[in-house]
């Protein structure tokens, strides 16, 4: 048994390695500045549920006897924890690396890409979990499915030996990865350039033993002839044909099966397309994937219909980069006779200004001119950042193309100010990333109609 402890240990990917380590029999404790702001409450008590025991974030837990001081990108050099175990000396590693040792002593399907990493991985889970493989997951987002008073839902131990990780390519700490299967879904520009992309997921492809490729995403297909014998899905090779697409369940051909999810939007067929091939390399029947997904409760904030009131329809959803947006904007017009209210919060200053044009246009491109947009102000988690970018300035521009939009600093005022303005059939989205209130915040608006 080893001691870990955990510095932000609230985040997704660190509160996922932390579940999986405290779950093998080891000794895991941790702190998050977000718990001494009083947040994310209901992730502590879980934590402590199952045995993590949480510290301030003043390095009073930091002791001489810590085998792994567990960091993510996101701990910056001042935090008095690393202070302290720099002080002490303790083995300091990042979370990539803790992970890497998973990655490698599993047979690992990794799934990387820009856009429906965390519902794919979860599919995957889910198919193989239903056929009786006993998986392991470690994933970005909660598995609706895995969620309960002590698992928060991104992280389960199971007893097979196929483990299904989401690999995040926004630090290019994926490269430290070496899967028996990488899925890789597309490329688009979120944390990095296009081009600084297809170098990561190049390096991650030749890792791998089996490499699996979106053939619908031109930016993966620039790099799959520098890639030894891609597998290649999509809708050309895998024979997809949509039968019915809904807003809350959809119908579609693929593989010479019929499959049925209860989830809408284009993007999630895709997402199941996808975690299929990979299912049936590993030998899983096209009928048992199929009802294994008819049965996939989806994943928390992705595409999560909060409910329905006075034909009114509250989805909650974490897109927050222009395609995720794109995608889910192309789900809520699934009717184009409803009408959207876009809520979107942007999740940090930096990628906010990388991406404000795109931003603009996709709204502006995905909006009819009965929509509205509706931005709270961009999200700020703490650290040293340049605030030279506010969701006003995007308001003003979309506002500009004849879309109407709203800026709003304060964000609770938002319930009341759409009460003059909600309609029947109307479709209420609340987007954005990072902020765990966010869903709350789509409860209490749902609650408020």
């Amino acid at each position: 048994m080893s001691k870990y402890y955990f510095c932000a240990i609230a985040g997704s990917g660190m509160s996922a390695l932390a579940q999986m380590a405290a779950m093998e029999g080891n000794s895991v404790s941790g702190s998050d500045r977000s718990f001494d702001q009083g947040k994310n409450i209901d992730i502590k008590t879980k934590f402590e549920n199952i045995g993590i025991k949480i510290f301030p974030q003043d390095s009073t837990g930091i002791t001489s006897d810590i085998d792994f001081f567990v960091v993510s990108t996101a701990v910056e050099d001042n935090n008095p924890d690393i202070i302290r175990a720099r002080e002490l000396g303790l083995n300091i590693i990042h979370r990539s690396e803790l992970l890497s040792r998973y990655v490698n002593t599993h047979r690992t399907i990794a799934v990387a890409g820009t856009s429906g990493k965390s519902t794919t991985t979860a599919m995957i889970w889910h198919i193989l979990n239903e056929n009786g493989f006993e998986p392991s997951v470690i994933n970005g987002a909660y598995i609706n499915s895995l969620m309960s008073e002590k698992l928060i839902g991104n992280a389960y131990m199971g007893g097979g030996d196929i483990l299904v990780i989401e690999a995040d390519e926004s630090d290019a700490t994926i490269k430290k990865y070496k899967p028996e299967i990488a899925l890789i879904l597309n490329i688009s520009r979120d944390h990095k350039s296009i081009d600084e992309l297809k170098d990561i997921f190049l390096f991650f492809s030749k890792q791998s033993k089996n490499v699996f490729l979106n053939e619908d995403d031109s930016n993966l297909m620039d790099i799959s002839n520098q890639i030894s014998n891609p597998v290649f899905f999509g809708h050309k090779s895998s024979g997809v044909e949509i039968k019915k697409l809904e807003l809350s369940r959809s119908e579609f051909e693929a593989f010479g099966g019929i499959f049925s999810l209860p989830m809408g939007g284009i993007h999630n067929i895709e997402n199941a397309i996808a975690a299929t091939a990979v299912a049936k390399h590993i030998g899983v029947d096209i009928k048992d994937i199929s009802k294994a997904l008819s049965s996939f409760k989806g994943t928390f904030r992705r595409f999560n219909i909060i409910g329905e009131k006075n034909d009114i329809t509250v989805i909650d959803d974490y897109a927050h980069n222009p395609q995720k947006i794109a995608a889910i904007l192309k789900a809520f017009n699934a009717d184009p006779s409803k009408r959207i209210i876009a809520i979107y919060q942007p999740h940090g200053f930096g990628p906010t200004r990388m991406l404000k044009d795109e931003l603009v246009k996709v709204f502006c491109k995905n909006l009819k001119p009965s929509d509205i947009l509706i931005m709270p102000e961009i999200f700020y988690s703490g650290g040293t950042v340049s605030r030279d970018i506010s969701s006003q300035d995007i308001v003003t521009e979309v506002s500009k193309k004849g879309i109407e939009s709203y800026y709003f600093y304060d964000r609770t005022l938002i319930p009341d100010f759409l009460k003059n303005k909600i309609r029947s059939g109307d479709i209420i989205g609340v987007i954005g990333a990072r902020d765990n209130s966010l869903h709350n915040f789509a409860v209490d608006l749902f609650n408020s109609i």
